[in-house]
């Protein structure tokens, strides 16, 4: 799977290439604040001759997975994802930025 992450000023657009896979076959998790994306493919070409004999017969099967730390606060429901043409995108929304706690700053007083 070829992938490429675009930083934008929402969140990260990611775009996987992934061809002779169908969209049943991928599946997209968000799990303690990882995003795992896999696909699994499985492929038969059977060719017969006239009398029923194989002249060639080819199977592939195969998978793959890849996973990205997107964060302990992105919502499943907060990633959007497209599959079209064999290539899958996926929005993920960057974490909102926490405000630090205030710390109380003295001043020291002389004299």
């Amino acid at each position: 799977m070829t992938t490429d992450v675009k930083d934008t000023d929402k969140g990260y657009e990611v775009t996987m290439n992934m061809p002779g896979v169908k969209k049943e076959d991928v599946k997209a998790e968000l799990k303690d604040g990882y995003l795992t994306v896999s696909a699994e493919t499985n492929t038969k070409k059977d060719e017969k001759a006239e009398d029923g004999k194989y002249i060639r017969r080819e199977r592939y099967s195969g998978s793959c997975s890849r996973s990205f730390y997107v964060g302990d606060g992105v919502k499943q429901e907060d990633i959007k994802a497209k599959f079209e043409d064999g290539t899958l995108k996926l929005f993920v929304p960057k974490e909102a930025a926490k405000p630090a706690v205030e710390q109380k700053k003295y001043i020291s007083i002389e004299g």
